[in-house]
């Protein structure tokens, strides 16, 4: 089992990805469950080889994991806390190879430099659900989307990386106008709002919300939303970012 090699990447520093998508008017965050017996969790994450553009690392992390090339990322925090470590991790990789992986098998000492302090660089990403296919790893069990209010117990701090990424991500929304990176390509007013409502878990009011939306100037509206009642149905808009 050669999923690492120390030689190839920037030792004691790694990227974590907040990975935000929304559906059914719930903010979800993609986890990967790792191949462990137990509850191990982690945020989907990688190394940055040597000769990599850490941008360029983030980018190949998030593609790897939901399959798209079009994603809103942002770096949003360094984490260096001095008990960073991946011991848990190691333990339990020595247990699947000496229980559980067969023929594939690795020397201990090739996986020693994981269990060093390593600090880690957190990205949020912004992505449409609906076209996020979730990739597994070979570490994986599993990958899905979990509300951000029902995310499992990860290892380590991920889950305070969540929290700050959240914190982030509801200072930059008005002022970078990323909300969209959210939806699909057009929406309706009540639907933005659901949006901002599960991003900052809070009601908003609605003649209020739509003015402040129409005042940024970034809304097209487009013909009405087809219901079946036309007198009665909803604007459809979509995002222009020129205007």
């Amino acid at each position: 089992m050669h999923a690492f090699n120390e030689q190839d990447y920037i030792q004691q520093l790694s990227i974590d990805c907040v990975i935000f998508g929304y559906q059914e008017k719930q903010l979800k965050v993609l986890v990967p469950k790792m191949n462990f017996k137990g509850d191990f969790w982690a945020l989907p994450a990688g190394f940055i080889y040597q000769d990599e553009n850490i941008d360029q690392a983030a980018r190949r992390i998030l593609e790897g994991r939901t399959g798209i090339k079009d994603i809103y990322l942002e770096q949003f925090r360094v984490f260096g806390d001095a008990r960073r470590t991946n011991i848990q991790v190691l333990e339990r990789l020595i247990q699947l190879n000496e229980n559980e992986l067969g023929d594939k098998r690795f020397d201990r000492k090739e996986f020693d430099w994981i269990t060093r302090r390593f600090v880690s660089i957190g990205y949020y990403a912004l992505v449409d659900i609906s076209k996020v296919v979730p990739q597994q790893s070979e570490l994986d069990a599993s990958i899905g989307w979990y509300s951000i209010k029902e995310l499992p117990t990860m290892i380590m701090d991920h889950n305070e990386m969540v929290e700050k990424a959240l914190e982030t991500l509801r200072l930059n929304l008005d002022q970078k106008l990323i909300a969209f990176n959210l939806l699909p390509q057009t929406f309706t007013m009540k639907e933005l709002q659901e949006l901002y409502e599960a991003i900052f878990d809070r009601p908003f009011a609605r003649n209020n919300f739509q003015k402040k939306m129409l005042e940024l100037n970034v809304l097209e509206r487009l013909e009405k939303k087809f219901t079946g009642a036309a007198n009665k149905a909803p604007y459809l808009y979509r995002f222009q970012p020129e205007a």
